[in-house]
């Protein structure tokens, strides 16, 4: 029987502590990095003792709106769930402290892409324009995958209002507590055929990426990309990720 008592939320590392790691990261090179490649890692983002708080709210059914088993819908095997509001700490302190640094980069990128949408410095407007249009549960998620467990190659769009880049934390020590489990990205470039990346990341981790698209430098200037994302097998063991999704869902 799953666990239904309310744990307490990891308070060990308030949202202040957060945003001050979060602001000493090199956004200049983070931001190349996007911009090359479109991922970029961010490493020792959250401590092992952190990253096993967060794992272990997964058996709390109080912390989480809606739970998917991902078989049941063709999205692969495993399951997820997204977390409720409040969100716990820890998790609304990325979310919020993340979005600035983020926020100039998805603008140029709208821009280079000839796309009008631009988007306000701070998360609190950001998520205010989303539940003006109906877009209101959020969407930040804690995944975890067993034994012959993967996730298909997918996009995190859930409305009119879409932030373009997203971060996923790994939880668990890839070689100590599962194998397999790469992290994918698929870029589909046109006339061309696809490219992957497998991006590698320990435990702490996080992986900035595009949720759908963005722009690439070509011969002839600046053309639109589409991308996916996803988990290759876990061939043994246990992995939980954290996905920090910036806009609400409807």
């Amino acid at each position: 029987m799953r666990k239904t008592t309310p744990a307490p939320r990891p308070t060990a590392v308030p949202s202040e502590d957060i945003g001050d790691r979060v602001a000493a990261l090199d956004w200049t090179a983070l931001t190349s990095e996007l911009d090359a490649h479109g991922c970029a890692i961010i490493a020792s983002l959250l401590s092992a003792a952190e990253c096993g708080a967060i794992a272990e709210m997964y058996r709390d059914d109080a912390q989480f709106r809606s739970r998917v088993v991902m078989s049941r819908h063709g999205f692969g095997r495993g399951e997820y769930q997204y977390f409720a509001y409040p969100l716990p700490l820890i998790v609304e302190g990325l979310r919020v402290s993340m979005y600035p640094h983020l926020a100039p980069v998805a603008n140029r990128w709208n821009e280079t892409m000839g796309i009008d949408v631009r988007f306000p410095a701070g998360h609190a407007a950001f998520i205010e324009r989303c539940h003006a249009a109906g877009q209101t549960r959020p969407t930040p998620l804690l995944l975890q995958y067993g034994p012959g467990d993967f996730n298909c190659l997918h996009q995190d769009v859930y409305g009119e209002h879409v932030f373009p880049l997203q971060v996923a934390i790994l939880l668990n020590e890839p070689g100590v507590d599962f194998t397999g489990g790469e992290f994918v990205l698929t870029e589909q470039r046109p006339r061309m055929q696809s490219r992957a990346e497998v991006v590698p990341l320990r435990q702490g981790d996080g992986v900035v990426f595009p949720v759908r698209h963005r722009p690439v430098q070509g011969s002839r200037g600046s053309y639109r990309v589409n991308l996916k994302h996803g988990v290759s097998r876990v061939r043994s063991g246990s992995r939980h990720t954290l996905g920090i999704i910036f806009h609400d869902a409807t």
